[in-house]
């Protein structure tokens, strides 16, 4: 569920924190659930636990989960705006750096408009 790529050149605690969050977007983690530990996960994936405790943290920072003493970390009640705020700025990011590298602004319109509105309209 938490995979990684430790390829990346996107650092290992932002991946998580991304993982994270597109899980709690789509659903698949909600409101109250728990979160592996911090060892535990960093077990699992192979990273150092600070690592992890890093993008708890950042992740904590922004309201999108909370931790209780000597209980763990759990999901915070989705906070929908601001997850869409997140997003769009990791999207002005990456339309920067796409426009940086001589990717055209009309061919970032284009792949605009070709995604799908709904999940339903991407699995035909």
């Amino acid at each position: 569920m938490f995979d990684i790529d430790l390829m990346s050149r996107v650092p290992i605690y932002e991946q998580l924190y991304r993982k994270v969050t597109q899980l709690i977007l789509k659903g698949v983690l909600c409101e109250q659930d728990k979160l592996p530990s911090v060892r535990s996960l960093a077990t699992d994936l192979g990273v150092n636990p600070n690592t992890v405790a890093k993008a708890y943290a950042l992740l904590e920072r922004d309201g999108i989960i909370y931790s209780l003493a000597g209980r763990g970390s759990f999901v915070a009640k989705p906070d929908t705006l601001l997850a869409q705020e997140r997003v769009l700025r990791d999207f002005d990011t990456a339309a920067a750096h796409a426009l940086d590298v001589g990717v055209t602004r009309e061919t970032l319109c284009e792949r605009i408009r070709n995604i799908p509105e709904t999940k339903e309209e991407s699995a035909v």
